[in-house]
């Protein structure tokens, strides 16, 4: 099994929830690259999003370089990272592998590894190993911000609640960056505090919501992806189904296109101070699995949490037998809100992969003395 994704930039994250540590390697970073450990470390406490709409499980969450960084300057070499874990309850899983979770990878992964996997805190199908991911997305992040591309996200919608909408030609990045110190990171706040009111509803009802993150990058130069099978849409994509929970992906206007009309759905061309830009943005800045220059819209549903404290019908794999299995412990009631830097990460680690290969591809000519 192979925990890893990247080929110009490869990441490979490691470790389980209620393991001694959860960490990640970033290989094939340029040398040279000046890290803001101080940003980084703040991007990554974002996930963390201590509050009463996440799980009260608490841990330090403060990397431990291994590699790859001297005076906070990438060497070229692989960077690894390492996350300590304290905080673990494993007594809260005693039910496994005997009643698999429903919702949960328990009864895959146990079929996977013939009962070998280590399932405490969903082991390392756990949502803790979004953490290295952050990192890893954070470094990301700061070396497209080098070549002028901002990344953003905010949550969309949660539930069949209102949507958050922002203008997808020219959206405002000062608000998205903004409303990060929200509970519920939207734009509009009245929108946000209604979508609170929803999660802790849900947690009072030993239930669990779903909802959307829409994430913006801006800065993106045309020209970056392939046609087919390296498509700048097939990277993003690959990318967010990455992260735990995420069930669909769109882009732009995404399924709404397949009920439009060519006419409602192309985006027309103009010029803007000598710049090629379109007047819409429906496609989300991908044409052809290329970037347009415009900027890139993408959204990730994300499924309600799976455990809950309402008891659910399981079996036991030890007798045979149906049964039932109410999950207690520290879950998140909606893993949106700490989703928001997780897709920023997928996101920004596609985007450099993209940049990294449309850097190593260009075609002969004297632009290539510009790079």
């Amino acid at each position: 099994m192979s925990s890893r994704i990247g080929r110009l930039l490869s990441v490979q994250i490691f470790g389980e929830s209620h393991g001694s540590s959860v960490g990640v390697t970033i290989d094939g970073l340029p040398a040279g690259l000046r890290l803001d450990m101080e940003r980084l470390n703040a991007f990554v406490q974002r996930r963390a999003a201590r509050s009463a709409l996440a799980t009260a499980r608490r841990e330090a969450d403060i990397p431990r370089i291994q590699s790859g960084l001297w005076e906070e300057i990438t060497t070229g070499q692989p960077l690894t990272a390492l996350f300590e874990n304290g905080d673990t309850h494993s007594s809260d899983y005693s039910f496994l592998p005997d009643r698999p979770r429903p919702g949960h990878a328990d009864y895959p992964a146990i079929m996977r590894s013939l009962g070998n996997d280590d399932l405490r805190g969903s082991g390392h199908h756990s949502g803790r190993l979004t953490l290295p991911y952050v990192f890893a997305g954070g470094v990301a992040m700061q070396l497209l911000e080098s070549q002028g591309i901002r990344i953003a996200a905010h949550v969309y919608q949660l539930g069949n609640g209102e949507a958050d909408c922002i203008d997808w030609v020219n959206p405002d990045m000062d608000a998205l960056f903004a409303c990060h110190s929200r509970a519920v990171p939207t734009v509009n706040a009245a929108i946000g505090e209604r979508m609170q009111q929803d999660i802790l509803r849900a947690r009072q009802e030993q239930d669990s919501v779903g909802g959307i993150v829409e994430c913006v990058a801006v800065g993106v130069p045309a020209g970056l992806g392939s046609p087919f099978f390296e498509g700048a849409e097939s990277v993003m994509a690959n990318y967010l189904f990455s992260i735990p929970a995420v069930k669909a992906v769109e882009f732009g206007a995404g399924q709404t296109a397949a009920f439009m009309r060519g006419s409602a759905y192309n985006d027309p061309y103009a010029m803007q101070d000598g710049k090629v830009v379109t007047t819409r943005n429906n496609a989300g800045g991908l044409l052809g699995g290329i970037t347009n220059g415009m900027p890139i819209i993408a959204r990730a549903a994300f499924r309600p949490t799976p455990s809950i404290s309402q008891e659910q019908p399981t079996v036991s794999l030890q007798t045979g037998t149906d049964t039932t299995l109410a999950v207690h412990g520290r879950h998140d009631p909606c893993v949106v809100v700490r989703a928001v830097p997780v897709v920023e990460s997928a996101v920004a680690l596609a985007l450099a992969e993209l940049w990294l290969e449309r850097r190593a591809t260009y075609p002969l000519s004297k632009r290539l003395e510009n790079l």
